[in-house]
């Protein structure tokens, strides 16, 4: 007679466990906002090339997605440490150092060597990316099938993702941008890229006072008055090393600690049964939470992260504050961990869909003050409403952020439900396909929208005008306002998984895991 293998029972292992796996996600992620402004304002790419590249990596990026997907579902080889787990031990390795090749420094190559240096290594980057981060979205639903320890999950990857991104997010800005002040010498302009239309003399003076500079002063931009800043790009590429050998670390652990009770292949398809994208596709359109959760977070991406460069050019154009800016995201974002210690009660209570619908609603009002902003005139107290803005609209997100993974296990769980079989890989990584090219699509026409607001790539941040940086402003606000509006709609329209609902799917998949098992 076989005996029953013993498995360890979920608790605070899992959960710190699985925080680390989005942790080392998020030190490779976290760098896609940096990309844009190193390739626009480093690189000084034409912002419409740029756009084009964007499209043309990211459309690669999602069409990988499902292809490794795909690949998972299929693989029915044993593994000694399971399927899941050694597709990120692959992935994590190749990550140590494919981060840092999309920020090989060469600003002085000829155009097309930079279009190739930034395709080859945003290819061989996402490849690793994928290979990792496909069957860890996935794994979710194979630790434990009890609704409120994958909220706790999906809470804990939240903290993972939050402090992976906010270290990068706070300290990244500070080291590689640099406040440019006058030495004494003429040898601080060589620092600096004289933009077209200015001569060296412009950086010798006040242009506000007309003054010569003396030792210690900050450089002003002839253009806007405020300090010149400039962008260190060979620190990027030495930041993007490092952060890929910590995320591999944080993967080996989490690999280690992690347990998965429910079984990898309990839910058969038919082996002999070869991938079609259009089934696939069009057995995901059917699956209408997963529509749902999947239009909420294109809204987030096409909001925030397509904000990411807009925003940087603005604290570097607009606030004078580029190194801080990091310092204040984090400040409007910090409100989401408010709810993390009360999620598990909010979701058993009043259900994912409920109560993530309700700060979708408060992320609009917070998007509603953000549009005050550009109209106030001091730039003190703007800042200060748009950071209040910020706090608001990350209070909305905080429901959200927290379960938006377990809504994407209740996904899964739903294709399962509904059309018996599981496909826990085609599901998250069409939900990733989706999420990714919002991600491609959205910085691609931010950074054309920048050019018809008057950015000019050839100015960098020195020498944009006063009006440029202002355009800058609204378009931030407007961007932030557009996310909320997209994830309610997402969230509250499409997602039809309410808690009533929730609990009797749980159920009936138990008792049909239960009556497959007799």
């Amino acid at each position: 007679m076989e005996t029953k293998k013993t498995v360890r029972p979920f608790g605070w292992r899992d959960k710190v466990a699985y925080a680390l796996g989005d942790f080392g996600c998020n030190m490779s992620f976290s760098l896609k906002g940096t990309v844009q402004t190193f390739w626009l304002v480093y690189m000084m790419l034409e912002t419409g090339l740029l756009s084009l590249l964007l499209v043309l990596v990211q459309f690669w990026d999602a069409i990988n997605d499902p292809i490794i997907g795909s690949m998972i579902d299929a693989d029915r080889r044993n593994y000694k440490h399971g399927k899941f787990k050694s597709y990120i031990f692959i992935g994590a390795c190749g990550l140590l150092v494919a981060g840092a090749l999309v920020f090989i420094p060469a600003p002085n190559a000829e155009t097309w060597i930079k279009a190739m240096l930034f395709i080859v290594g945003y290819v061989i980057w996402d490849a690793c990316y994928t290979t990792a981060n496909v069957p860890y979205g996935s794994m979710l639903s194979l630790v434990t099938d009890d609704i409120g320890e994958r909220a706790q999950l999906s809470t804990w990857r939240s903290i993972g993702s939050m402090v992976g991104g906010m270290i990068p997010g706070i300290v990244l800005p500070m080291l590689i941008w640099q406040k440019v002040t006058y030495d004494g010498t003429t040898d601080f302009l060589s620092r600096i890229e004289i933009p077209e239309g200015f001569d060296q003399t412009q950086f010798l003076t006040n242009p506000l006072t007309g003054a010569a500079y003396q030792i210690g002063d900050p450089v002003l931009s002839p253009a806007t008055g405020k300090q010149v800043e400039i962008l260190l790009g060979e620190r990027v590429f030495f930041a993007a090393l490092i952060m890929g050998v910590l995320g591999f670390i944080a993967f080996m652990f989490m690999l280690k600690m992690i347990t998965i009770r429910v079984d990898e292949n309990s839910v058969k398809t038919n082996d002999s049964e070869k991938f079609n994208v259009v089934r696939a596709f069009g057995n995901f359109m059917k699956n209408r939470p997963a529509v749902g959760a999947t239009v909420a977070a294109m809204g987030m991406f096409l909001g925030m992260q397509s904000a990411t460069t807009a925003n940087t050019i603005m604290f570097a154009t607009y606030f004078g504050m580029a190194q801080m800016s990091g310092i204040v995201q984090l400040i409007g974002f910090l409100p989401m961990f408010i709810f993390m210690p009360f999620v598990k009660k909010i979701v058993l209570k009043y259900g994912k869909k409920e109560a993530s619908v309700v700060g979708t609603i408060v992320s609009m009002i917070g998007g509603v003050i953000m549009l005050v902003f550009p109209m106030i005139s001091d730039i003190n107290t703007a800042l200060i409403v748009y950071m209040a803005g910020l706090v608001i609209f990350g209070i909305g997100m905080g429901v959200y952020t927290c379960v938006s993974w377990a809504m994407m296990g209740d996904a899964i769980d739903y294709n399962e439900w509904k059309y018996g079989k599981r496909e826990e890989g085609v599901v998250y990584s069409l939900h990733s396909f989706f999420r990714k090219l919002a991600q491609g699509i959205g910085p691609s026409v931010v950074l054309l929208i920048m050019g018809v607001l008057g950015y000019n790539e050839k100015l960098g941040t020195i020498g944009q005008s006063f009006e440029t940086s202002h355009n800058m402003c609204w378009l931030v606000a407007g961007l932030y306002l557009f996310s909320a509006v997209l994830q309610f709609i997402g969230l509250a329209v499409i997602y039809n998984l309410d808690k009533k609902t929730v609990d009797k799917m749980t159920k009936e998949l138990s008792e049909r895991r239960a009556a497959n098992k007799a």
